[in-house]
């Protein structure tokens, strides 16, 4: 895993009157915990998969319990998995990333809606969204509103966000509906403290087993049953869920002597509310502002009764909504038309339509909203916040004198999947230039210089599948790239098994690192032993090759496994596969291990050999500037962080050379690539020896006798 979570553990164990401290992500796995949950499964991805990742960590805590914990291949199996909340009393939670992960799980979550659940059902979904996402710019809501899965999005409190954990699972039997908690990237981070509570083992558990269901048809999402199951969704179930968070008021509304207007708020975004109304003079530091305030913890099914309630009496209400299309807003406004309420709603046409709502544009909106509903108020101090923040800019700007280079994503220093691309770019030119279909994964940082390569992203493991259109309008056979977490999670069945049916004619790269690397360097299925690696990263073992053999077993004829540190080979690889007479698809596996997690693991396993006084021979590159033509053809090929340039040491040359500085981890990739493209000959590799043995010594002695320093 990326992070050890043992601390975090521990606090999981808390009992009755201890105080929580922590990151709201682990306050919700400590709510599960205290909800009595029976299982937990999930997919990695951002913050929010911190959830799983504790509790696998934590198995041992969970046995104990009774939990179990399930790290699934991909959202649609996390999605089923509440399946066994259909015909059992028991509560399951899942997780995942925002809307692509929602996406992938979308059939399963459609008929767990349909078929209703006697368990409460929870998916944690880790909401990434606005200018710093890096996915789709679209929300889970949206699925809420298909398959009516009601949606909460809690106050970025930590009491609060234990709170509608616990009432998450008591809204989801109540009203027979798997509910959906939707947490931005900000509340998973937000730090503080709750009063825990002492964890509850479930009735039905890994500890504590049952007998099997008896049959019963109406609990299937199958026609006849479905027609039967929709009526009742919405002549049964939507009115339950509404009663049940009236009376509990899930949703929280905040007193303010500006009664004639108010604010409608996301939950998720009242913490920046508040910031921008204190910027405006208009609250407080412990959050108490003029403006009356209802914060939607729960942002689907709103209640008719409470938003009308809100706005009766006010001359303008001002909606504050993420995203679009504005579906809180259109509720809303339909809900106040029907029931003749005739307050003034705003939103997005003072708001932006889409992004994510910083403090900055929370306060021009309140400004432009107040200013006209409101204009006796004094808004002076948030005109001049935005001033000084305009100012800054303007000064940055002036004493930049330029804007600032482009600083796009990188691959990490010795990265196994650079070389690839490095190999590919050697080889386009012999073979031209394909159409390559790019991934989900770290490989799709070669869509960035020095690379540019890619032609779509289209999903997690969807490239090969991508490319079956292009390849047979294309003069030359398309290349699909997919990390080996891709090829688990889809890209074995959408991408190779459609192109075996379809006899398609195509080069599937599969980036073999062993990892989920971009999420957090989680296990695979293909994760080979750590201790059965060399001093590579290269598996020393191939009985647990099942890449290789799954390939094979559909029928896979072409394929051929390349460690990605070996440009030439590689280079010769691709080519031929681009070039070659024979049809069908092709399959080049690039294995070399996670370089970040090869670090982990030999960074302190060196130190305890140094600590030791053993020998210990580390490799180093460099460049000998004497022979460097300062052409910077090795750094437009490699991109890698640690080659750079430096001035010329030789006064009649203008050109910087090339250098390797600090940072470099040895993978000698900028030597591969000096080989396998005929650059100069200006790189040199060196040994470094620490804790030198009498032989180091002398044959040191004797080097010197002959090179002199």
């Amino acid at each position: 895993m990326e992070r050890a979570f043992a601390a975090e553990i521990e606090s999981l164990k808390l009992g009755d009157g201890a105080v929580f401290r922590g990151e709201g992500i682990l306050a919700v796995t400590k709510a599960l915990l205290q909800s009595g949950v029976s299982y937990v499964g999930g997919y990695q991805g951002a913050p929010v998969s911190h959830l799983l990742d504790v509790m696998v960590q934590a198995r041992d805590y969970m046995d104990e319990l009774g939990v179990h914990v399930e790290a699934c291949t991909n959202e649609a199996s996390a999605a089923a998995m509440l399946g066994a909340s259909i015909a059992y009393p028991v509560r399951g939670a899942v997780t995942w990333k925002s809307i692509v992960g929602t996406n992938v799980a979308a059939d399963a979550l459609s008929y767990l809606s349909t078929a209703g659940v006697m368990g409460g059902a929870l998916i944690i979904a880790g909401e990434d969204y606005g200018e710093g996402a890096s996915v789709a710019l679209e929300r889970t809501h949206a699925y809420a509103l298909k398959s009516q899965l009601w949606m909460l999005d809690p106050r970025p409190d930590l009491p609060t966000i234990v709170r509608m954990v616990e009432k998450g699972f008591e809204l989801s039997e109540a009203s027979s509906t798997p509910v959906i908690v939707d947490l931005r990237i900000r509340a998973c981070h937000v730090q503080g403290e709750f009063a825990a509570r002492a964890n509850r083992a479930a009735a039905l558990s890994t500890r504590h087993r049952g007998a099997p269901a008896g049959f019963d048809y109406e609990r299937l999402s199958h026609p006849p049953a479905t027609f039967r199951q929709e009526k009742h969704k919405i002549e049964v179930r939507l009115p339950a869920a509404r009663r049940f968070i009236a009376e509990q008021k899930l949703n929280e509304s905040f007193p303010g002597d500006l009664e004639g207007v108010g604010i409608i708020v996301q939950g998720g975004l009242y913490n920046t509310l508040q910031r921008a109304l204190h910027l405006l003079g208009l609250a407080n530091a412990f959050g108490e502002s003029r403006v009356p305030i209802l914060a939607l913890n729960v942002v689907y099914p709103l209640v008719p009764e409470e938003i009308t309630s809100y706005c009766a009496g006010k001359r303008a209400v001002l909606l504050l909504e993420e995203g679009q299309p504005e579906f809180i807003e259109q509720d809303i406004a339909t809900t106040l038309r029907r029931s003749d309420v005739q307050a003034r709603l705003h939103g997005k046409d003072l708001m932006a339509m889409a992004g994510e709502y910083s403090a900055e544009l929370m306060v021009q909106g309140l400004r432009r909203f107040l200013g006209e509903h409101e204009p006796r108020l004094d808004l002076g101090g948030g005109a001049r916040w935005l001033e000084s923040v305009d100012g800054v800019r303007k000064r940055a700007a002036a004493l930049l004198g330029a804007p600032l280079p482009a600083r796009p994503p990188n691959f990490c220093i010795g990265c196994p999947e650079r070389p690839v691309f490095a190999a590919l770019k050697i080889a386009e030119k012999k073979t031209g230039r394909p159409h390559i279909s790019g991934d989900i994964g770290c490989h799709a940082f070669a869509t960035f210089e020095p690379f540019s390569m890619g032609n779509s992203i289209l999903g997690y493991g969807m490239s090969l599948a991508s490319a079956a259109a292009v390849g047979p309008m294309m003069a030359k056979r398309p290349l699909a790239v997919m990390g080996d977490g891709g090829f688990w999670h889809n890209g074995l069945l959408s991408g190779v098994a459609s192109s075996l049916l379809n006899k398609g004619d195509a080069v599937l790269l599969v980036m073999k690192n062993g990892y989920a690397s971009a999420t957090g360097t989680q296990e695979l299925i293909s994760s080979p032993p750590k201790d059965a690696r060399d001093a590579s990263g290269r598996s020393a073992v191939h009985a647990d090759r099942t890449i290789e053999n799954a390939l094979a077993g559909l029928g896979v004829k072409w394929v051929k496994t390349v460690h990605t540190y070996h440009v030439a080979e590689m280079q010769k690889t691709l080519s031929e596969a681009l070039t070659t007479e024979e049809g069908g698809l092709k399959v080049i596996v690039a294995e070399g291990e996670c370089q970040l997690e090869r670090q982990r693991r030999a960074k302190p396993e060196v130190a305890r050999r140094l600590a030791a006084g053993e020998r210990v021979l580390r490799v180093k590159y460099g460049v000998d500037e004497d022979t460097c033509t300062g052409d910077h053809s090795c750094i437009r090929l490699s991109g890698c962080p640690t080659l750079t340039v430096k001035d010329n040491p030789d006064p009649l040359r203008r050109d910087p050379v090339a250098t390797v500085i600090e940072g470099c981890v040895g993978c000698g990739l900028c030597g591969e690539n000096a080989h396998a493209a005929t650059l100069c000959p200006s790189f040199y590799r060196a040994e470094v020896v620490q804790n030198p043995s009498m032989l180091d010594r002398a044959v040191a002695r004797l080097r010197a006798l002959v090179v002199p320093a």
